[in-house]
């Protein structure tokens, strides 16, 4: 019998009885079709008792509108990377935005703010800005259902690039560029504090950064790193290099 990885946004104890929100009925119930009796997993991507994890659960009082869930077992798993990755991401048109965003939490990213450049070639604002806000936070959640992981990414409000590139931080921090002299593999382990493993990592969108975003990333202490000899497209460029900087410094290899 399948048990599925439900995200709850709530407080979960052991041995107490909660209802599903709308979201969770819905995947749970209609979808794929679980009754009464049915196991699923749930977390929240908060600490229970100081640990990351996850709990074991049983469906009851299943009817065509609500369900609820007996909560159980907290079970302790940390599957995240030492290495915290900041991605400060190009925003691309629609689907190529959303495969980013549900990649990149599979490959560990811990942070994402979404970035106006030049060449993004997206006008979003206001209402419908806050509604694909919204949109990416529920790719995230469904990447992390079904990844595995117990900490849930955050998408932070999009902003113009310039406005993210003076942010402080001890980060170290990253530019992909095609015509970069360094490889993105040969960073010096000493790079970064094996305490506090943290990258920022910058990606243009489609059609990469002009010449003033490279130049002012440059000033802000970015590093220019490349990944290869050929141009990659946005989506492909965020995922290798997080793939890479994972296998450099954190937890793949």
């Amino acid at each position: 019998m399948r048990n599925p990885r439900i995200y709850l946004d709530q407080t979960l104890t052991s041995n107490e009885t909660i209802s599903l929100s709308d979201d969770a009925f819905g995947h749970i119930v209609r979808v794929l079709r679980l009754k009464d009796g049915d196991s699923v997993t749930i977390f929240n991507g908060q600490e229970y008792n100081k640990q990351l994890g996850e709990f074991q659960a049983k469906l009851i009082n299943v009817t065509k509108k609500r369900a609820e869930v007996v909560i159980g077992e907290f079970i302790t798993k940390n599957n995240e990377s030492p290495l915290n990755i900041h991605l400060g991401q190009g925003i691309s048109p629609g689907d190529r935005m959303e495969y980013t965003l549900q990649k990149s939490v599979e490959l560990g990213v811990n942070t994402i703010t979404p970035l106006f450049t030049e060449r993004c070639g997206v006008k979003l604002s206001g209402e419908r800005l806050q509604k694909r806000i919204e949109q990416w936070q529920k790719i995230i959640i469904s990447a992390c259902e079904q990844s595995g992981r117990c900490a849930v990414p955050i998408v932070k409000p999009a902003i113009h690039i310039d406005e993210w590139l003076v942010q402080q931080s001890n980060a170290l921090k990253l530019n992909l560029h095609p015509k970069a002299q360094h490889s993105i593999m040969n960073l010096p382990a000493d790079y970064l504090s094996e305490d506090d493993a943290r990258v920022r990592l910058l990606i243009g969108p489609e059609g990469g950064l002009n010449d003033d975003e490279i130049a002012k990333a440059n000033e802000h202490n970015f590093v220019d790193v490349l990944l290869g000899p050929r141009v990659l497209r946005t989506e492909t460029a965020a995922l290798t290099a997080i793939t890479a900087l994972q296998c450099r410094f954190g937890d793949i290899g």
